[in-house]
């Protein structure tokens, strides 16, 4: 099941690919030919317009596919963002759990948990408030945190919201909604009943497998 061959061209395409392969990063993930963009078409990619406007269909498609793809999207590879189908959601799960404990209490993580948990999902920026992060230059330490958080599947996307025009028309690059796995999908979609190693070797096992010319050092740097 290589995926070398794969040219998406369409939102559909893309979430069929998803489920087929279970793990897709958004953007260059270090290894050839495997992210998404790399896969789809070049009419699907990012173009700039001379009167300097652009478009990217792939970008678009992010949140559609996440609202109604069955799959999770969050910064899981490397801390680069991705999609992970439903199917492969739980060995995942299971597997950054066990190797990135929860932040310790009291913690700027922990923090930033317990609220997303109370407000049960917050774009970015008003999360980035709400935590107190809004003095000059901690955009950016917050974004880290967010980050690691995404890494051990303690927050995922549920959608992104895009600010209106005067037109009420969608613009700029849009702003995560950001949530739990637990809310998002329900307690029960992130039980495995493997452990921990197991669900590791089982992802290992299968990225072999749609990536044959990956090296064993490319795909660990992925998942780790």
């Amino acid at each position: 099941m290589s995926i070398y061959s794969k040219r998406i061209h369409s939102q559909m395409g893309l979430i069929e690919l998803i489920h087929e392969i279970g793990f897709l990063p958004l953007l260059d993930s270090g290894i050839s030919g495997y992210s998404a963009e790399e896969m789809v078409t070049e009419e699907c990619r990012y173009v700039v317009f001379p009167d300097g406007g652009w478009d990217w269909p792939l970008w678009k498609w992010k949140g559609p596919i996440v609202t109604e793809g069955d799959c999770v999207y969050g910064k899981f590879f490397a801390g680069k963002a991705g999609f992970i189908s439903r199917e492969w959601w739980p060995d995942f799960f299971n597997y950054r759990r066990s190797s990135r404990p929860a932040p310790e209490e009291g913690s700027i993580g922990e923090t930033i948990l317990l609220t997303l948990e109370e407000n049960e999902s917050l774009i970015t920026r008003d999360l980035r408030a709400a935590c107190g992060f809004d003095g000059p230059k901690m955009r950016s330490k917050f974004d880290g945190y967010i980050t690691r958080l995404q890494m051990a599947t303690r927050i995922v996307t549920e959608d992104f919201v895009y600010p209106r025009d005067k037109h009420n028309h969608e613009y700029g690059w849009g702003w995560s909604l950001l949530t739990t796995p637990e809310r998002l999908l329900g307690k029960e979609a992130c039980i495995c009943r493997r452990s921990p190693n197991e669900s590791y070797k089982r992802i290992v096992d299968h990225m072999h497998t749609i990536l044959p010319y990956a090296t064993e050092k490319r795909i660990d740097k992925l998942l780790r």
